[in-house]
């Protein structure tokens, strides 16, 4: 599975950078991720009418590329050559230890991660222009204080002290939609009058009824929100509102390894999410996020999707047993218990 991901991902690298206007590969893109792709591509149709973006589309690929850029960089979108040999040179590497692995006889992260692809972006976030997510408010910040995860160093001893994807709940949204170390997969299932997008981590799955379907009160919240779609020519635009607190906005995998999964979320929080049809095999998914009580501003980022039917979701068994939590806390006690006898 590790090496179908890794071959994948040459091929996906590629194709990203075809859609992206990208003509060689010292070339400067042919447009700013800070507006859409501009596209006269017109997708097949449905059986019933609709745009046909059905399929396999895994994220991994993009496993690589920060989601918030690096100050070096500055308002700079797309990486130079000598920064992209540096790049794919460091993402190589990383691959490799899957082969290490196997010849030292000994499975570590080189199986567990899925290692993305060199690309030419800077950072998956386009808006704010500096690649930063905007300041979180007052109101955050005290919320974010009291956020509590299994990624934290922290005394567990309660199931409270484990966020709602510790607990195979969910890994909640706008995250679930964004690349981590594994279970990377996203599938698109269409029928009339609705969308479906299946996601691998957790097994969720979102469905969105299309047209004007008005959501249900604002006090009926739900981890992945409510979503409602409708199209603007050949682009699916999908609005969510509605959203249950609890769960992270943002986790580790996607804004570095500092991330504690304390990034609150209120039920005021809307995503607007558009999936443009770009090529055969591409779809540029850009997702604006806004949430005035938690943060001082909206954002934006851009991520090119690339078309994989090989892929297949397996088993999502999140923790056998369901005898994680349990284990950590009593794990906790015992250690506690005994540095209280010294």
């Amino acid at each position: 599975m590790k090496r179908r991901i890794l071959a994948a991902g040459v091929v996906a690298a590629g194709m990203a950078l075809t859609a992206y206007g990208m003509t060689a590969m010292g070339a400067e893109p042919t447009h700013s991720p800070s507006e859409p792709a501009k596209t006269d591509y017109v997708p097949p149709k449905t059986a019933w009418g609709d745009p046909d973006i059905s399929g396999m589309w895994p994220v991994a690929h993009l496993q690589g590329t920060p989601f918030q850029r690096p100050d070096k960089y500055g308002n700079r979108e797309w990486l130079n050559d000598e920064e992209f040999a540096e790049q794919d040179k460091r993402q190589k590497q990383f691959a490799d230890r899957y082969n290490q692995e196997i010849k030292n006889n000994k499975i570590g992260m080189g199986h567990w991660a899925e290692i993305g692809e060199a690309t030419r972006r800077t950072s998956l976030l386009v808006l704010p222009r500096d690649g930063h997510l905007p300041p979180m408010t007052e109101l955050g910040k005290e919320r974010s204080a009291k956020m509590r995860s299994s990624y934290q160093d922290i005394t567990w001893d309660s199931p409270a002290d484990f966020d709602s994807w510790d607990r195979c709940v969910s890994r909640g949204i706008p995250a679930s939609m964004f690349p981590f170390m594994y279970n990377n997969g996203i599938q698109v299932m269409q029928a009339p009058g609705y969308v479906v997008i299946r996601l691998e981590m957790v097994h969720e799955a979102r469905v969105i009824p299309l047209g004007d379907m008005p959501a249900p009160p604002s006090k009926l919240l739900q981890w992945m929100g409510v979503s409602r779609g409708h199209w603007e020519g050949n682009t699916l635009v999908i609005e969510t509102t509605n959203i249950q607190p609890g769960a992270s906005m943002l986790n580790v995998g996607t804004i570095g390894s500092r991330s504690r999964n304390n990034m609150p979320v209120s039920d005021k929080m809307k995503i607007v999410e558009k999936l443009i049809p770009t090529g055969p095999d591409t779809i540029d998914y850009r997702i604006t996020v806004t949430d005035p009580e938690n943060y001082t501003g909206s954002w934006t980022a851009d991520l090119p999707w690339v078309r994989d039917s090989s892929y297949r979701m397996y088993e999502y068994a999140c923790h056998e047993g369901n005898d994680m939590i349990r284990n950590y806390i009593t794990s906790s006690r015992a250690k506690r218990a005994k540095q209280a006898e010294k």
